[in-house]
């Protein structure tokens, strides 16, 4: 008589669980329960000064966790582990057995879909407390052991065990993930010895266990590249700062040595002439009063003027930028200054006009008529012309300011850094000027063989145009 072998009866999944939970298991599973049950005790695991989870390299203090791209990837994993749940949480249902087996999978498997649902639909609030308690996520590990034991390791749920290392190299860097990477495969050993009698079960375990520790290394890979890349963008947002700072400051520097060129330095230039005048005339025996007196009068006036000019300066570098201030016109003001160049130097100079009658900003006219001034004032001083003449052509597209005399002419080209080395600073401060503008400064020979300086200024640049002060250019970076 054949005899046939009764097999022994296969524990349930359930059961093989509570043995896990209790300790019975072999050794090597006896261990993990233990640190299992202080990871729950304790509450902040997460520290910067060794704690059990702290990661080799900490995240920069500038880089917050909910407002970057680690934020949409632990979403993503939430979201594809809630899927995962739901299509799985039905296998389980069907190898549950009736009574209480079957109400703590179903706990189980709502509480699962809650977790996941509420990381992925409220994750500002709920992320900081995953990421300072990380027995939550052992807690979660703990309710998707329970699905697993029960629907098998081919179920799907398989895969969502696969988020678990993944959040936790996400979240907790190399030591988070290989702790949570290494109780995952615990759990699928236990869930392997549940079910190993099945067909499949050996080769599925191995496929999830793979994923599992893949997971974990690219979720901790993520991570720290992340970090990285956010700490090499503060980097570069404080170099372009300190780079901002630096150039407000030397373009201040340069509009300050421009403004003190055009103004102070030539009526200082001037009473320094009107001086030495004075004290030629005093030298001279039998001076005329009369003359000696008008000398005075001339180094007095330029006195005053130099302290007016410097008294307007300072309340130009105190007075904040005002983008809304009226309107120039620039040919009444062109007017102005070429009739007070004529009676101050008794040199002939003229104005004339071709085209629209040119309304600029106050900005804008201010580099015009600085830049005018100083064609002048170089016409009187230096070029020994016996007349100057103005030209203001404005069109459609552009304005147009000529300066000619029929002076000595321009010396050969020279370049603007050899300008600046020697002391000229008139030609380099308006070619500053126009650039500032979005024009630009030609200088030529006039037909009457002096010297010509041409501003071309596009109409579409001209608005006001001051410089950004060094506290404006630090907070715009």
């Amino acid at each position: 008589m054949t005899s046939r072998r009764t097999p022994l009866p296969r524990p349930s999944p359930l059961s093989t669980l509570s043995l896990w939970l209790s300790g019975s298991l072999p050794g090597f599973l006896s261990g993990p329960l233990s640190w299992l049950s202080r990871l729950w005790a304790r509450r902040h695991l997460v520290s910067t000064d060794g704690g059990y989870l702290a990661d080799d390299a900490p995240a920069p203090g500038s880089v917050r966790l909910q407002l970057n791209a680690l934020q949409a990837l632990c979403r993503q994993a939430f979201a594809v582990r809630l899927a995962a749940i739901a299509i799985g949480a039905p296998f389980a249902m069907t190898n549950a057995t009736s009574g209480p087996s079957r109400y703590t999978v179903l706990a189980a498997a709502v509480l699962g879909v809650m977790g996941s649902y509420a990381m992925l639909r409220d994750w500002d609030r709920f992320g900081p407390r995953l990421l300072a308690h990380p027995s939550l996520m052992a807690v979660d590990l703990t309710f998707g052991a329970v699905l697993l034991l029960t629907a098998s390791p081919a179920s799907p749920l398989a895969y969502a065990t696969v988020c678990t290392p993944l959040l936790a190299g996400l979240l907790y860097g190399w030591r988070g993930s290989g702790i949570f990477t290494g109780l995952q495969l615990i759990v699928l050993v236990t869930v392997y010895r549940a079910w190993q009698h099945h067909p499949g079960a050996g080769a599925s375990t191995l496929l999830v266990a793979g994923f599992c520790v893949g997971a974990g290394i690219i979720g901790v890979t993520l991570r720290n590249l992340m970090f990285r890349f956010g700490t090499a963008s503060q980097a570069l947002s404080e170099a372009n700062s300190r780079l901002a700072v630096a150039e407000a400051v030397e373009s201040e520097r340069a509009r300050l040595a421009r403004e003190m060129h055009d103004s102070v330095a030539k009526t200082l230039h001037g009473l320094a002439l009107a001086a030495e005048a004075l004290a030629t005339s005093a030298a001279a025996g039998g001076a005329d009063p009369h003359t000696l007196g008008q000398q005075a009068t001339i180094v007095a006036g330029a006195a005053r003027r130099a302290a007016a000019e410097s008294r307007d300066l300072l309340s130009d570098l105190r007075r904040h930028t005002d983008l809304t201030s009226a309107n120039t016109d620039v040919l009444s003001e062109l007017d102005a200054r070429v009739r007070a160049f004529e009676s101050r130097t008794h040199l002939p100079a003229s104005l004339h006009h071709r085209g629209e009658r040119p309304v600029l900003p106050h900005a804008t006219a201010h580099h015009v008529l600085a830049i005018v001034s100083e064609a002048l004032e170089n016409a009187y001083r230096h070029a020994d012309a016996t007349r100057v003449t103005v030209e203001l052509d404005v069109s459609e597209a552009e304005c147009a300011v000529r300066v000619r005399d029929d002076g000595t002419g321009l010396p050969p080209p020279v370049a603007l850094d050899d300008l600046t080395r020697s002391g000229h600073f008139g030609l380099l401060g308006m070619v500053e000027r126009a650039a500032s503008l979005g024009g630009r400064i030609d200088l030529n020979r006039s037909p009457q063989g002096g010297a010509e300086i041409h501003l071309t200024l596009p109409l579409s640049f001209a608005v006001p145009h001051l410089p950004p002060t060094p506290q404006e250019e630090a907070a715009h970076a």
